[in-house]
């Protein structure tokens, strides 16, 4: 139940966050954002079947990060990686 509880809660702050976008789209995210970082590579196909088929045609945007990404290649031009 712990585990049902957590992804309510995130699907509540992001839904908080971005409430424009639809409710299937947030419950997703917030099953994606919960679960994925705990499973095993070979696990995710499994998982985004499961997601497939509970919500169907639903594409989720993928997230993207351009202030993390620039800072992480501004500190590795500085160490001249």
């Amino acid at each position: 139940m712990r585990a049902v509880k957590s992804v309510l809660v995130m699907a509540g702050n992001l839904r908080r966050e971005n409430p424009h976008l639809p409710e299937n789209v947030v419950l997703i995210r917030a099953m994606r954002d919960s679960n994925i970082p705990k499973f095993l590579d070979q696990d995710l196909p499994l998982f985004n079947a499961i997601i497939s088929d509970l919500f169907p045609g639903v594409k989720v945007p993928v997230n993207t990060y351009p202030d993390l990404e620039r800072a992480i290649f501004n500190n590795l031009a500085l160490d001249h990686l």
